[in-house]
């Protein structure tokens, strides 16, 4: 491997926070070769008199039908569809522990 391969992946793995070991740098050398080899190939690709967009479905337009009032649901009606309830309000698992 080059020297400069080397530093390469060894910068990008400071970049990423890991730690790779020697086997696992030939393996992420050999996957970034993949990669950049695959860069390449799509840089080949004839894009002359396509227009450059943000995103391939700008042109995608909100199918989502409006919201509709109505009137709002009783109590008892709510509290069937909640998976559990005490006094009337919706039972929910704790999210702060206490400290005994």
């Amino acid at each position: 491997m080059s020297q400069e391969k080397e530093r390469n992946s060894k910068y990008l793995a400071d970049l990423a926070r890991i730690e790779l070991s020697s086997e696992e740098e030939q393996i992420f050398n050999q996957n970034l070769e993949k990669i950049l080899g695959y860069m390449d190939l799509i840089d080949e690709v004839d894009t002359q008199g396509i227009l450059p967009c943000a995103h391939v479905l700008e042109t995608i337009q909100n199918v989502m039908r409006e919201d509709e009032e109505g009137p709002p649901l009783s109590r008892e009606t709510f509290l069937q569809n909640a998976p559990d309830s005490v006094g009337g309000m919706i039972k929910v698992p704790p999210i702060v522990q206490s400290e005994e």
